[in-house]
């Protein structure tokens, strides 16, 4: 029997910025991980945008988040040699005068002002960007290699062992007062589960409001384009080197169809049309499924009958921003030094809980 402090299931942004949190304190952790390449934080662009649509609505957060963001992704780009953030400032254009209006008006206030770089009017667009009604430039977000960052925790926690490609079973999970086992051949203290969208066939945890959410994003080829900017207008363009560049992303709630679809790359494509007028070539597709909550917040808290078992998910399209600030907020919870911010905490909807216990007492 190997035993642990912490059995992390799932190791997408959520899980690992968790099990990276853990190790990093001295904690023994196993995390199990099912090979899914299409995951959403496979897929994900990796976007950390402090405001965003049409009302400028500053990120929830956003003063204390970006902060940890930033300092979680230096140290793995100082612990793997690789750069994985890229402080890019965001080009939000704007669709209309009134949009111009609302958006300058507010931008001018605080907070937002903390975040405003510069507004870019009308006539001096950055090349092959299409402005109309001009611009703001946002500061203090960028965007973060997700795809690399997992590969590289993934690579190290194979070669080191505190990480296994498997599916995970909870008919071989044993609960008890003082920890789990897991397939006979692990035992734990705590477990946490950080599964994305696979929360809602938990068996522990499938009463939380989950709504799987798919995405698509389309890489396109288009040389010309400035890359100095991320471009945010009702779809983001990230730039990635070489004159490529991601678009995205579609929001799609069930049913929806699996894997990529024709009307998500006419949409995006229309949508990147509306920001340049450079021809450009679509050179690839992905989809993915996001973990949306009810109440657009993560997720996090212990199991209100079991002590020993934790849940980290819900973090949405924003998981590269929520992650790194959540995770060392969860391991100060689980280490009995803080108390978990309301907003999160699983208990909001604990009345959901005692719902689905009386509905399953009833159907015996």
């Amino acid at each position: 029997m190997s035993t642990y402090d912490y059995l992390v299931v799932g190791h997408g942004i959520a899980g690992a910025t968790l099990a990276y949190e853990l190790r990093r304190r001295g904690h023994a952790v196993l995390v199990l991980d099912t090979l899914n390449p299409g995951s959403a934080s496979n897929v994900a662009a990796g976007l950390m945008n402090p405001v965003a649509g049409k009302r400028f609505a500053l990120a929830w957060r956003a003063a204390e988040l970006l902060p940890a963001a930033r300092l979680f992704y230096r140290e793995l780009e100082a612990h793997f040699g690789q750069q994985f953030l890229f402080e890019t400032p965001i080009l939000k254009l704007f669709s209309s005068v009134a949009e111009q209006n609302t958006i300058l008006a507010r931008s001018a206030d605080h907070p937002w002002q903390d975040f405003v770089e510069e507004i870019n009017p009308a006539a001096s667009p950055p090349t092959g960007v299409r402005q109309e009604f001009g611009g703001v430039l946002v500061k203090g977000g960028g965007h973060v290699a997700v795809k690399e960052v997992l590969a590289a925790l993934t690579a190290e926690g194979r070669e080191n062992g505190w990480l296994r490609h498997e599916t995970f079973d909870p008919q071989q999970l044993v609960v008890s007062a003082a920890g789990v086992t897991y397939a006979g051949g692990v035992a734990a203290r705590h477990v946490v589960f950080c599964e994305g969208s696979a929360a809602v066939q938990n068996p522990y945890f499938n009463w939380l409001p989950i709504t799987p959410n798919q995405g698509e994003v389309l890489e396109v080829q288009c040389r010309e384009l400035a890359e100095a900017q991320v471009l945010n207008k009702g779809a983001y363009v990230v730039p990635m080197g070489e004159g490529r560049f991601r678009v995205g992303a579609t929001y799609r709630w069930p049913p929806f169809a699996a894997g990529i679809t024709a009307e998500a790359r006419t949409e995006l494509s229309q949508r990147l049309a509306g920001m340049t007028d450079l021809p450009f070539v679509v050179t690839g597709q992905q989809a993915g499924v996001r973990p949306a909550v009810r109440d657009r917040k993560p997720l996090l808290g212990t199991h209100p009958q079991w002590p020993v078992m934790s849940i980290c998910n819900g973090f949405g399209s924003k998981g590269v921003m929520l992650a790194p600030r959540l995770a060392a907020h969860l391991a100060d919870a689980l280490e009995g030094t803080t108390e978990l911010w309301p907003e999160v905490n699983i208990l909001r909807y604990h009345a959901l809980y005692v719902a689905a216990r009386a509905q399953a007492a009833g159907s015996l």
